[in-house]
């Protein structure tokens, strides 16, 4: 059956096309440049993601293939991509993450302080963009007035895997990785005289760098700043837009909400599967493989759609529903964060940004609303709002 992404009906709300691949054709054709292949079953979703040696990422996780080979966790396969997660991941595991909750409960109410008494306003633009940018930048040692820079170096990252085309945003690529090259310069320097690094995330990557075995070399730690970049932003900017909006659509779940902050994980958790901020990424196949009696070249471009397979019905009951009482055996399910050795290394760290968030706009800002049409982002394998205009009680 005909699919096309960027269709403007599918890029409005994907989710009926979705349905009809999962029900008359699981292996679509995507006729673009390149094509591609496209799954949307939940268990064929699962089976790429459980099966990195056969479905690798050395191409690219968008739908162009890279001109050469990456350097970074989300461009390259074992054993590379288990040494450089082994670093990498100190930074974000569940205890490491829970210690920055004060920062973060502090940035998103000094965020809320700015605007709480206009009545109105653009979430994303007042709260949900701002929020991410500001912790990751706050990670990797960014001086506040460079955070619009920094937001800037993202917003092109992304139009830079959508589009590619790498060559499209060489003068944004050129100044981060001058900037970053800088930072690390310094930290060396840092360290080599005795001194004690500044306590985040760039000076740990330093440390990895210099251990005797297995360290990170200095071609893989720009690209490795560059993901924690992109990841750390768009994703969880969309998450907590999607999470206001689908309270504010329904009025009775907000009440319930703001009177029961036991609920918070929950609509975190419910917004992943319904409103997955990555729609889906790519993946390539090392030899020929037929799936559903579609045979995929080798060397073909997949996209597993997380989107789709968080809606499947064989899976989840009532999959379109936005409901807050399915409970952790169903929420443990979703593919939002992706599967496998590929898991979303940021995800503890968007949980509780989107938890934390969450419950300071809903204390700070009574009888919260939408007053508009919230905004589509304008990007094919992302899913998010990016105008959400909305009102409040002074």
């Amino acid at each position: 059956m005909p699919y096309d992404p960027n269709d403007p009906a599918v890029m409005a709300c994907p989710f009926d096309a979705y349905r009809d691949l999962r029900l008359e054709c699981p292996v679509a054709a995507v006729e673009a440049n390149p094509s591609y292949h496209v799954l949307s079953r939940y268990d064929d979703v699962l089976e790429v993601l459980r099966r990195p040696q056969l479905w690798v990422n050395r191409n690219g996780h968008g739908p162009g293939y890279l001109r050469r080979p990456g350097a970074t966790l989300a461009y390259i396969d074992a054993p590379d991509h288990t040494r450089q997660r082994r670093h990498v991941q100190r930074a974000f595991t569940p205890s490491v993450v829970a210690r920055l909750e004060p920062e973060v409960e502090r940035l998103a109410h000094g965020l809320v302080d700015r605007f709480v008494d206009d009545g109105h306003g653009d979430l994303h633009e007042l709260f949900s963009y701002p929020l991410p940018v500001v912790v990751i930048a706050r990670l990797l040692g960014v001086p506040e007035d460079l955070h619009e820079t920094f937001k800037r170096w993202s917003d092109d990252a992304l139009a830079r895997l959508a589009s590619g085309d790498p060559s499209s945003y060489r003068r944004s690529a050129e100044e981060f990785d001058a900037f970053f090259r800088e930072q690390l310069a310094d930290r060396r320097r840092i360290a080599a005289a005795g001194g004690t690094m500044p306590a985040d995330l760039l000076s740990g990557l330093v440390e990895a760098e210099q251990e005797d075995e297995g360290g990170l070399t200095e071609a893989e730690l720009l690209p490795t700043i560059g993901q924690l970049l992109v990841a750390g932003n768009e994703t969880t900017t969309s998450l907590l837009n999607s999470m206001v909006v689908r309270l504010c659509e329904r009025p009775e779940l907000l009440a319930a909400v703001r009177a029961d902050p036991g609920l918070d994980a929950a609509v975190v958790e419910e917004s992943l599967r319904f409103d997955p901020p990555v729609l889906g990424l790519w993946r390539t196949n090392d030899e020929p493989i037929v799936v559903h009696g579609v045979s995929i070249p080798q060397d073909s471009k997949v996209q597993v759609l997380f989107a789709s397979a968080n809606r499947d019905e064989s899976v989840f009951d009532d999959p379109d529903a936005y409901r807050l009482d399915r409970g952790e055996a169903a929420w443990r399910r979703h593919l939002a964060f992706g599967f496998g050795p590929h898991v979303c290394l940021g995800a503890p760290l968007a949980r509780l940004e989107a938890r934390v968030g969450l419950r300071v706009l809903l204390d700070r800002l009574p009888g919260l609303r939408l007053t508009g049409q919230p905004e589509r982002i304008p990007t094919f394998f992302l899913w998010g709002f990016r105008h959400t205009p909305l009102a409040w009680d002074r």
